[in-house]
């Protein structure tokens, strides 16, 4: 059994197409992982990439411990089953499925063992001496399968497996794959475009879309909580409805006027609290999504109902899916805004009725329009409030705190963006904590602070208990009219640098004589200071981009602001600065035409030196924007 480790995995074709960008994934021993998504967004070429059938451009690839970038297939302890079946048609079942252990040379009471075992698991016991020609789809699926668990891998791959079969035998063979697995207790990486099979089998799911991972998340959390439209549209079963629509806040409640039919529906400013202040404004127009099974015929809340007129419908026997578009309270015009909701009931509906839906305004979506990201996200990035600058001392929400000298600014009123991690686990500052929820890892935890809610991450509270916190100054933003007064430090540095050769000599003993010999040296340059590069990242190199290329591409080192020092030799630096956050200090620093911030202990000044913590330390090729370390 094996954990699999995917770090910045990129794959780059010839023509500079990328299939599969930047993908970061950690895959516990003994997970069901589903890969989901529209033909083209990646996925079998991911696991291709697992599989060893596709090489890896750039990133870094564990089975287990082992990295298996440049391992061959057959050495990746990996089985995989492939949409086609790939059986040989002159074997019997018995020997399609004994075939890979012949090669490896087991012992022949040793095969026999485990290809009974097999047969007995997937019951096809009866059909050991048949020829595949003779067996159904689904039966010849399950000796492709029986071939690869016999191998008793560490890490099972599924490549699109049941897309040959029909509807009533993938749905048995969904539940056979789900109770193989749970019997193995292997790790199991599958990939479909069906989101029905990917909601019913994965313990996590996996969505992409052109080369970019959209989510990773339980089922249930990608069908509650998606990211953004892309999600929201692509799982789920009539596809969720979406409308446009301009929300804006007049106290405790916000109004949402939908576009093009003249609905408006009122919602509780409580179920809104994630949403940026922007979308609240009643000018910016959003994407509304509400789920089919989130309309209901059924007397609700004045606030939340609407007329639809009924256009058609399906019948699909414990419930019908009803069609049709908005009707405001004016003139019907055909061709309006389209919904889909299920009704249970059982009433006779018949088109053209025109029929009072109440919609379920805990269970909305929010979408920008631009970005198609959610509004309203599980995690929030930032707390939007209003404050105000007296005398070098922050205002907001009842609170006060001293400004350090690198946010000072003129008094008047702002807009603070407050991201959630910059809110830290000691301060003075009180507030009650309102409510406590575990997200993937991460405690997210609401407060109330002077009449207002706000949101922090890992902050260690109980909910109903009181809590002391600061504010990490280095993170935070102050507005006016739209524009940045106070910006936050940047968190990383970018350095351009070439990747070189350089031939040395060196001098050693061997047997009781000095020696001299030549070698080359590779490495980073960078405003005349050179770094050898460590075996691993030369190797990680030449394997990105291939054996003359990586001398003549361009690179950039990417480090943080605490990964770099002052030192007696290095990147040739020009300090324009000293950065004060309180106890914290960052000499602003200029190197090639770029800002660089560096932490530190005293303050400098004139020309400096600086030596990256490669340990720390990215490297990305400019040309391609990949990250090859």
């Amino acid at each position: 059994m094996a954990e699999v480790s995917l770090k910045h995995i990129y794959k780059v074709y010839p023509n500079g197409t990328k299939a599969v960008n930047d993908f970061n994934m950690h895959i516990e021993d003994k997970e069901f992982i589903v890969f989901v998504g529209p033909s083209g967004c990646g996925k079998s070429t991911t696991l291709r990439m697992i599989a060893g059938l596709e090489d890896v451009s750039a990133g870094e690839l564990k089975i287990g411990d082992l990295i298996v970038n440049d391992v061959e297939p057959k050495d990746r302890d990996i089985a995989m089953v492939f949409q086609n079946y790939a059986l040989y048609p002159h074997m019997t079942v018995y020997d399609n499925i004994a075939f890979g252990l012949r090669l490896k040379k087991l012992p022949r009471e040793e095969i026999h063992k485990r290809v009974v075992e097999a047969a007995e698991i997937l019951g096809i016991t009866e059909y050991l001496n048949k020829k595949p020609k003779e067996m159904s789809g689904g039966q010849r699926q399950r000796v492709a399968l029986g071939r690869a668990i016999v191998r008793e891998p560490k890490v099972m791959l599924l490549d699109e497996p049941l897309s040959n079969l029909d509807a009533k035998l993938r749905t048995q063979m969904r539940a056979e794959i789900s109770k193989l697995h749970n019997r193995l207790q292997t790790t199991f990486i599958y990939v479909t475009h069906d989101q029905i099979e990917a909601m019913t089998m994965g313990t996590r799911i996996v969505v992409m879309k052109n080369g970019f991972v959209q989510q990773i998340d339980t089922p249930k959390n990608l069908y509650n909580y998606p990211e953004n439209k892309f999600v929201a549209s692509f799982i789920g079963t009539p596809q969720m409805n979406f409308f446009e629509g301009t929300p804006e806040r007049e106290g405790d409640d916000v109004n949402i006027n939908f576009a093009d039919c003249g609905v408006r529906i009122t919602v509780p400013y409580s179920a809104l609290y994630k949403a940026q202040p922007k979308y609240l404004d009643g000018k910016t127009a959003v994407y509304i999504g509400l789920r089919a099974e989130d309309i209901t015929i059924a007397e609700a809340d004045g606030r939340a109902v609407i007329k639809v007129a009924v256009s058609h419908k399906e019948e699909l026997g414990n419930e019908t899916l009803v069609y049709g578009t908005i009707k405001p309270e004016g003139e019907y015009a055909e061709g309006a805004v389209s919904i889909v909701f299920k009704d249970v009931s059982g009433r006779d509906i018949k088109a053209g009725d025109v029929l009072d839906v109440a919609l379920r305004l805990e269970r909305l979506h929010l979408f920008d329009k631009d970005t198609e990201m959610s509004v309203l996200p599980r995690i929030p990035e930032y707390n939007y409030l209003d404050c105000e600058v007296k005398g070098g001392r922050l205002e907001f929400a009842g609170a006060e705190l001293a400004l350090p000298e690198a946010c000072r600014c003129a008094d008047g009123k702002y807009q603070l963006l407050l991201p959630t991690d910059a809110i830290t686990p000691e301060g003075a500052l009180k507030a009650e904590a309102a409510d406590c929820e575990e997200i993937n890892g991460v405690k997210l935890v609401a407060l109330n602070i002077g009449g207002r809610r706000i949101y922090a991450v890992n902050l260690g509270a109980a909910a109903g208990k009181a809590v002391s916190f600061g504010i990490d100054f280095k993170k935070i933003t102050l507005t006016a009219d739209g524009e940045s007064v106070v910006a936050p430090m940047p968190v990383e540095n970018e350095i351009d640098c070439r990747f070189v050769k350089r031939k040395a000599v060196v001098t050693e003993e061997v047997n009781g004589k000095t020696k001299s010999r030549r070698v080359v040296r590779f490495g980073f340059e960078a405003e005349g200071a050179f770094f050898e590069a460590s075996d691993t990242a030369v190797q990680k190199i030449f394997a990105a981009l291939g054996i003359k290329k990586p001398l003549t591409a361009g690179f950039k080192l990417v480090c943080g602001v605490y990964d770099l020092a002052v030192a007696e030799s290095g990147i040739a630096a020009r300090v324009e600065g000293l950065v004060s956050y309180g106890a914290e200090k960052f000499l602003r620093c200029s190197v090639g035409g770029r800002d660089i911030y560096v932490a530190a202990d005293k303050e400098y000044c004139g020309d400096i030196y600086l030596a990256p913590d490669f340990e720390k330390t990215g490297v990305v090729e400019t040309e391609r924007d990949i990250k090859i370390i």
